[in-house]
């Protein structure tokens, strides 16, 4: 089969690899029909992970279900689903927690697994034509068969329960005001999020003037970090109180107030800033124990400078970790089939898997309003 093959920083190949096999009675394999390019991709992408040579990317899936285990019994050939990007077995005491991206069966030694991810688990992505599901029956939803609302479905593999659970990690909830630095897809959904429950104002913090477009059209206020400090444009808009939630939807690599340079801890600090005193921090926003190309030695083992004696004088509290998908997927899917939620406003591009290589570094640059890149493997959907 065809799939999207890393080869060094900065270039991919669509090559052809072995097809997934079923290798357990749980297992499906799933032809994949979305398959989406997220930021944390970048990351590896990019160079600033420990990533290998020949690892197939892609955690974002959607596709029809062709071939199943013996052991599978609540799926059938034909289903169409869309898998979160959170590897679970759905057994063990973080699974049945709810804290399934900590599931500690599927990557031995290591809490979490993900498909087509640097230390997530020996799973191949799905940036290809067919993907090896594992623990089907508990980690594939399912979709009501069709093409509808594909462009919103796919989203439920990662950004919008990502987003999502960035406003719960913050606890947003109805009449708060919400400063969500980054407008980047998880971002967007993370402002999209906070106006789905109810917020009374959302501000979208960024430097990207078509990322901010799309957070205005939205219903948030856009905030462009190089115009001033984000922290005083939003304070001057709170009446000096600052916000009553915050969410950082950007992480490591984020950029300093005038986009001179790298600074990992620019967001965190900027949070602690603009959230009022007694104030919530939902960090969904990827932070690594290990970046290469860390701008020093601290930052290069995931020690950042940031100003935990202002957030303990603020009385604020941080919460932090990536998306337990299942927590939300299913009830985020009935809002979208009940048309309550439209996340597919993100996805600027929709292309054929052969053109990968140019959606990443489309992408990459931030070019032509590339918001969201959506790939669509080898199906009638990518004409």
């Amino acid at each position: 089969m065809k799939a999207v093959v890393y080869e060094k920083p900065f270039s991919v190949a669509v090559r052809e690899v072995d097809d997934p096999q079923i290798e357990h009675p749980n297992d499906v394999i799933v032809r994949v029909t979305s398959t989406a390019i997220c930021g944390s991709d970048l990351h590896m992408y990019e160079g600033r992970t420990d990533a290998e040579s020949g690892i197939v990317f892609g955690h974002e899936n959607l596709g029809i279900v062709e071939e199943f285990g013996s052991g599978v019994v609540s799926l059938s050939q034909g289903d169409r689903v869309v898998m979160p990007f959170n590897v679970a077995c759905g057994f063990c005491k973080n699974c049945l927690a709810g804290k399934t991206g900590f599931c500690l069966t599927v990557n031995p030694g290591f809490a979490g697994a993900a498909y087509g991810y640097v230390a997530m688990g020996p799973y191949k992505g799905g940036q290809a034509e067919r993907l090896r599901v594992p623990f089907a029956d508990f980690n594939c939803l399912s979709l009501p068969p069709g093409r509808d609302f594909e462009n919103d479905f796919v989203l439920l593999a990662d950004i919008f329960p990502t987003g999502y659970h960035g406003c719960e990690l913050a606890q947003v909830s109805t009449g708060d005001s919400v400063a969500v630095f980054g407008a980047g897809p998880v971002g967007l959904m993370a402002a999209y999020s906070a106006l789905l429950r109810g917020a009374s104002m959302v501000f979208s913090v960024d430097r990207v003037p078509e990322r901010l477009a799309k957070a205005e059209q939205i219903g948030a206020i856009p905030i462009d970090f190089t115009k001033g400090d984000p922290a005083e444009q939003i304070k001057e808009q709170t009446n000096g109180k600052g916000t009553d939630k915050g969410v950082d939807a950007v992480g490591y690599q984020a950029q300093a107030h005038d986009a001179s340079h790298e600074d990992p801890g620019a967001v965190l600090n900027a949070l602690v800033e603009t959230v009022r005193p007694t104030g919530l921090l939902g960090v969904p926003g990827l932070y690594v124990p290990s970046d290469p190309g860390g701008p020093d030695e601290h930052a290069k083992h995931g020690r950042l400078l940031v100003s935990i004696g202002k957030m303990f004088q603020k009385g604020q509290r941080m919460s932090t970790g990536q998306c337990n998908v299942k927590q939300y997927n299913r009830q985020l899917r009935d809002m979208i089939m009940a048309g309550r939620a439209k996340p597919g406003f993100v996805v600027s591009d929709e292309l054929p898997l052969d053109q990968a290589p140019r959606a990443y570094e489309k992408f990459d640059k931030r070019v032509e309003g590339c918001t969201k890149v959506v790939l669509h493997p080898g199906h009638a959907l990518a004409a």
